[in-house]
């Protein structure tokens, strides 16, 4: 479970990029969090994971602090950021060993997780080889394996899908479903408003940094068209807000 609790984020003085935000994602559910660009998406998760500290409020993954507790926190979860950009110079298994190092998984439980997850994203022929010489996809695929080397009770995905051929979407798809139904929690931010609509069990919309609107499907239809796709209702809340 994760926990925002009135969290306020500030760049420019007097101009809040997360507005008093309150927020929780509850352990067995995919939770979809939406908005345009610049609404504070990327921002909230920098501040859920301890990249960013907020100005105010504070967030809590299964109970622990962030900011009091933020190792306690971080080993409760498994982060994608929205770039796949990181550590080129390493071999593909130097990172995931890295990570598993890092989370403390033995090391017998390491090596079976990474067999298994490169295996399923098509990239365990080319983990001798360095990040940088990856193709973008091959990059993404390679942070989603590293995010989930710990098998983490929260999953945090920052546009988790972007630069994905389609069977590994349907893959990583599939196991956010699977994740989900074992108890656990998955959040993730996404522009591509038919994943979320078909795949997410809540959404919260975003924008200017305020929570427009959170809730199911249904829930968002009955307040506001009956007749409509998450597309049009996301278009609809956002340009009256």
């Amino acid at each position: 479970m994760i926990e925002i609790k009135n969290v306020s984020k500030s760049y420019v003085k007097n101009q809040k990029s997360v507005d008093s935000l309150n927020l929780e994602i509850k352990d067995g559910e995919i939770f979809g969090f939406l908005g345009p660009n610049g609404a504070g998406k990327t921002t909230t998760i920098r501040m859920i994971t301890g990249i960013l500290e907020p100005d105010g409020g504070d967030i809590l993954v299964d109970g622990y602090s962030i900011r009091s507790n933020p190792i306690e926190a971080k080993k409760r979860f498994g982060f994608v950021p929205d770039s796949p950009d990181i550590f080129l110079k390493l071999k593909g298994i130097e990172y995931l060993n890295f990570l598993a190092e890092i989370y403390d998984v033995p090391i017998e439980e390491s090596q079976e997780r990474i067999e298994k997850l490169t295996k399923k994203f098509e990239i365990y022929d080319n983990l001798n080889n360095t990040i940088e010489s990856y193709s973008h996809g091959m990059r993404q695929k390679i942070v989603i394996c590293g995010a989930l080397i710990s098998n983490p009770k929260n999953w945090i995905l920052d546009e988790p899908m972007t630069g994905l051929d389609p069977k590994s979407s349907f893959d990583l798809k599939e196991m956010m479903r699977e994740h989900t139904k074992n108890g656990n929690a998955v959040f993730f931010s996404t522009h591509i408003l038919d994943v979320a609509e078909r795949l997410c069990d809540r959404v919260g919309i975003i924008n200017k940094g305020k929570l427009v609107s959170v809730g199911t499907f249904e829930e968002m239809k009955a307040k506001f068209k009956e007749e409509t796709s998450l597309e049009e209702l996301f278009l609809e809340i956002t340009e009256d807000d």
